[in-house]
């Protein structure tokens, strides 16, 4: 007979279990199971590599200066994790400038890798890496500017709609392609277009996994092969099951949230401006609203923005 779920908290964080075998406690904040254990440890493996990866973002943008090239502050990035402990990759660190922060006339996969475009007085940037550590996956975005940008700083205001939508539509368990057109028409509200829609396959998410650590990484195309692997997986088995790993506009992801963790990036862009913010959501299977889906860290850089600005 299935045990029926029990729901316990653990680090801040609701998790679901069906056992309560091997319970141990947890200074005051009351008790969980071994498996809910686990999985609390897992979320707060993917939330340290998120921090780290958004820490380095900040960390580079305080760098940039007139005259860096995207190719340099993409090795930048990577120097910086890599002096941190990272070997791994979901894909290796890029950056765009200028107009190439709205993805202008971008046609082919390559055009999204650094070039030696050089960042400039008052030009947008957006800082991207997607490191593992620990065997664990994270994948960020982070909008900025060298000085003054008041297109790129309203773009930025307005995507905390967008995640507050992202979040409510997924709790509400619409359909993935769904809450992706409801997505497009707030942007068309909001006077801007849709500029995830040039990622491979238009995706706005992607699932995330923990990752093998090997003592050799290789990487196709910027892209870790085990990361790779992980996702080739998720896509077979979701074949098989009814839904996709990639969250798209299109027919493969008409179904409800699947639960896991997602990377998600909406994406903006008005005239040669882009901005975004990357982040992770974690869906479960919980039928309580709350504990459904909910943003695994909500102390991001992005997110304290609209906080100071209220």
């Amino acid at each position: 007979m299935t045990q029926p779920l029990t729901t316990v908290t653990f680090g801040g964080v609701k998790l679901r279990a069906r056992s309560a075998v091997g319970v141990d406690w947890v200074g005051r904040g009351g008790m969980t199971t071994a498996v809910a254990g686990e999985r609390a440890a897992e979320l707060r493996g993917f939330r340290k590599v998120q921090r780290l990866a958004y820490e380095c973002a900040e960390a580079v943008a305080a760098r940039l200066e007139p005259g860096v090239t995207e190719r340099e502050a993409a090795r930048m990035q990577r120097a910086w994790l890599r002096e941190r402990g990272v070997r791994d990759w979901f894909h290796l660190p890029f950056a765009w400038f200028g107009d190439r922060t709205a993805f202008v006339n971008f046609r082919v996969p390559l055009q999204f890798f650094p070039t030696d475009r050089r960042l400039e007085p008052g030009m947008p940037f957006i800082l991207d890496m997607a490191p593992v550590h620990d065997g664990f996956t994270a994948d960020i975005g982070y909008s900025g500017s060298l000085g003054v940008n008041p297109v790129q700083d309203k773009l930025m205001d307005d995507l905390e709609a967008h995640r507050e939508l992202i979040l409510r539509e997924v709790r509400e368990r619409r359909p993935l392609r769904a809450i992706y057109e409801d997505v497009d028409r707030l942007m068309v509200r909001q006077g801007y277009a849709n500029r995830h829609r040039a990622y491979p396959f238009g995706v706005i998410a992607h699932k995330v996994d923990r990752v093998k650590e090997r003592r050799w990484s290789p990487k196709i195309f910027g892209f870790g092969t085990q990361s790779l692997k992980g996702l080739a997986a998720d896509a077979l088995h979701g074949h098989r099951e009814g839904w996709s790993p990639l969250w798209s506009p299109y027919r493969f992801s008409d179904h409800p949230p699947q639960p896991g963790l997602w990377a998600v990036e909406p994406h903006l862009g008005f005239r040669g401006t882009g901005a975004k913010f990357e982040e992770i959501l974690v869906v479960t299977d919980s039928r309580d609203p709350e504990e459904s889906a909910f943003w695994l860290d909500d102390d991001l850089p992005h997110v304290r923005r609209w906080a100071e600005g209220k």
